[in-house]
């Protein structure tokens, strides 16, 4: 026979237990469809009543024989002689002797569909002693309730309790432990049956306890209807047995942590463990996602109820908090939110400036005008807009990416091209399923659908100054030592990425679209980005402090628009209430500098912004920062030097060509702007210009602004004898209303 030991280690539960990384179970999660069997408990972790009733149920001298109950056996005898119903006369020994042979090999011990033949009967006798003299009796008894079948596919105790009462197998009661003994002897028999059997049990643990049942009728036991006192009676047991019954809803997949479980068991082999030890930290687990389903109830009315949290450990990499969706709130609770991929909005933008700024492109100094613009593409013309539909003007660097204006930030992709872009995203980890061409400069504004998992790491690789490292789901050190540094490689210049980040903590960067003191703002260092995806379908936070990244999806699963959901009012919230649970009391101080950064007081003419301290990277530090009288009218000529952004040029004599738009050119209406919102704008090289639209007179200028309608239509422009100087036809797509008067 085996040890108990081998007995024991070669148990092979039907779930699979997901830890954290203090070993506290995180996720219990089924793994063998085949049968229902839980994990392997201690005979400690059994209920003291549930130990009762099964000794008095099927083993009275349990503690007495020596495997076999030769009482037993002569009553047994007798009975048979006299055709009379006796108790069986089998052991919890000999049962568990059937139980550990092997029903496929010749001679086995377990019982058939006519029961035991004599021979198996005295093969269990001898098995029987043998174990009584290599077994403890507590051994026997533990592997017994561990191993026993029970009701359909259920075996061993664990999943029983789990299945029919709803609790770990510690915690059952009296009533509960009477029903267990009672499924031992007729695993399958009809409530009623059960009832029978478990009020008689109830009955022999009275006595054990030192109180007789109240109401105990006489010989056989009948169950009755009331309630059932803590010192055990059969009252309402039948009521209480066919609800248990019929509960069976032990859930494939059970805990806080469903998503990363799934993902970890699917790269497990077979046969699975019983056991995987994540990164996972328990009690942030929970926070992040009563965080999560809190803010997703404070937004109810506002057609949103799906969200997603990830947080990273950023020397390590380990995955801290894996939040895949709102659970109950979520009609699509599968649905992994942390790898589902999305438009991540804005999100994108600190990669972009710092790519500029790595190629000296731009300085976070650096004017860019933020003005209505159109882009001429091979579909037609791009026209960016802001999320608020307004325009700021002239502004630096710094408030364009703090403020997460759109129309500078195309500008800065017109200048770093989008497949140059396309491929520094790809090095931060972002997995962009197209070229940077096939997104074109949409992809300044994260038209590229990235999963949060990734774009919350490459959130990391800014964290850790440029160098990007896989993500780790177990943990990288053992419990109580400090997390490993992860290998990283660069992928980002390290002063670049130490710019952004200082935008993007500084308060008054972002104070023109969000404020001063917005959600955004922490007590603590930190810097975080906000994104919104066209028609609010997606919303994000994603940001870091000196030692966890953290990001946030809020949305729908079915990809339906959000109502009027912001980047501060969706996912902020969620992300500054993780935040402020991880730094309650570790610090957050902001990172130093990089070798080879300069800094530098720098002043903005016509105050345009206030005089600061910026970062520069060698060669290109400039003190004065200011726009010349054609850049102030609203068409600069921008040169890129060692110095930064200049705005520089000169007006020309007269008007003699149209500027913009192209020729040819092609403009697709949105129909979630509003019209006003999507003028036109005319340009000549000079003053002194009048306009013509389809032979009808429009307006003077060197610049004018047009409210377009659908259409094809031809632009003239004339001097003051109306002789014509250019023209240039144009056609409007998508639906419009065309204006009687245009201003």
């Amino acid at each position: 026979m085996p040890s108990f030991d081998a007995v024991k280690s070669g148990f092979q539960p039907s779930d699979t237990l997901i830890l954290d990384r203090q070993g506290e179970v995180v996720q219990r999660l089924r793994s063998d469809a085949t049968v229902r069997r839980g994990q392997w408990v201690a005979l400690g972790d059994v209920s003291p009543a549930l130990r009762t009733a099964l000794v008095l149920s099927e083993d009275r001298r349990f503690y007495e024989h020596s495997g076999v109950d030769w009482r037993a056996v002569s009553a047994a005898a007798w009975g048979n002689l006299w055709n009379t119903r006796t108790r069986g006369a089998s052991t919890l020994t000999m049962q568990l002797a059937g139980l550990l042979d092997d029903p496929g090999t010749p001679g086995s011990l377990r019982a058939g569909t006519g029961g035991r033949s004599v021979a198996q009967k005295l093969g269990q006798a001898v098995v029987a002693q043998r174990l009584e003299a290599s077994w403890g009796k507590d051994q026997i008894l533990e592997a017994y309730l561990n191993l026993v079948p029970f009701r359909g596919e259920t075996v061993g105790v664990d999943a029983l309790s789990r299945t029919v009462f709803g609790k770990a197998a510690h915690g059952l009661d009296e009533r509960e432990a009477a029903v267990t003994a009672a499924l031992v002897r007729a695993p399958n028999a009809a409530a009623a049956r059960v009832a029978q059997r478990a009020c008689g049990v109830l009955q022999a643990m009275a006595p054990a306890t030192g109180t007789v049942p109240k109401g105990t009728p006489a010989r056989p036991p009948v169950p009755t209807t009331a309630a059932v006192g803590p010192a055990g009676n059969c009252a309402g047991l039948d009521l209480f047995v066919a609800a248990a019954l019929q509960r069976r809803d032990y859930a494939a997949s059970e805990g806080i942590a469903p998503h990363l479980a799934r993902r970890l068991l699917a790269g497990a082999g077979t046969p699975p463990p019983r056991r995987i030890t994540t990164s996972l930290d328990a009690s942030l687990q929970r926070f992040a996602q009563q965080a999560l389903q809190r803010h997703l109830r404070e937004l109810r009315g506002r057609h949103v109820e799906d969200g997603a949290v990830l947080v990273l450990d950023n020397a390590s990499g380990e995955v801290l908090a894996w939040v895949g969706s709102s659970g109950d709130l979520s009609g699509a609770a599968e649905v992994d939110g942390v790898l589902a991929p999305r438009q991540p909005g804005s999100t994108l933008k600190p990669f972009l400036y710092a790519q500029a700024i790595a190629e000296q492109r731009l300085t976070a100094a650096s004017l860019l005008v933020d003005a209505p613009t159109h882009i001429a593409t091979a579909s037609g013309l791009y026209i960016p807009q802001n999320y608020d539909r307004q325009f700021k003007g002239w502004v630096s660097v710094r408030t364009a990416l703090g403020a997460s204006l759109n129309v500078p930030a195309v500008r800065t992709l017109v200048m770093v091209s989008p497949e140059a872009f396309a491929r520094q995203l790809r090095a931060v980890g972002l997995p962009l399923r197209e070229t940077g061409d096939y997104y074109g400069y949409s992809l300044a504004l994260g038209s590229a659908e990235v999963p949060l998992l990734a774009l919350t790491n490459a959130y990391r690789t800014l964290a850790n100054g440029g160098r990007f490292g896989e993500v780790m789901l177990r943990p990288a050190a053992s419990p109580g030592k400090a997390p490993a540094v992860a290998t990283a490689a660069p992928a980002l210049d390290a002063r670049a990425a130490f710019i952004v980040g200082d935008i993007l903590s500084d308060p008054n960067a972002r104070a023109r679209t969000f404020g001063t003191d917005s959600v955004l703002a922490t007590r603590f260092w930190s810097a975080v980005k906000t994104g919104t995806s066209k028609d609010m379908r997606d919303n994000w936070a994603v940001g870091w402090s000196q030692r966890y990244t953290v990001g946030v999806w809020v949305g729908n699963a079915s990809g339906a628009p959000m109502h009027d959901v912001s980047g501060t009012s969706g996912a902020a919230p969620v992300w500054a209430a993780v935040m402020q649970r991880l730094h309650r009391h570790t610090p957050s101080r902001a990172p130093a500098p990089p070798a080879g950064l300069v800094a530098s007081t720098v002043r903005f003419d016509d105050q345009l912004e206030a005089s600061r301290s910026e970062w520069f990277l060698p060669g290109t530090g400039q003190q004065q920062f200011a726009i010349n009288s054609i850049a102030a009218s609203g068409h600069p000529t921008l040169e890129n030097g060692q110095k930064g952004l200049k705005n520089t040029g000169s007006e020309p004599s007269r008007a003699s060509r149209i500027t913009a738009p192209a020729d040819g050119t092609i403009v697709a209406l949105d129909p979630d702007i509003p019209p006003e919102r999507q003028r036109l704008r005319f340009t000549a090289d000079g003053p002194g210009a009048r306009w013509l639209l389809d032979g009808k007179p429009l307006a003077g200028g060197a610049s004018v602004s047009w409210l377009p309608w659908p259409g094809r239509h031809r632009v003239t422009l004339v001097n003051a004898a109306g002789e014509p100087l250019d023209e240039i036809r144009l056609e409007v797509r998508g639906a419009g209303v065309r204006r009687v008067a245009q201003k």
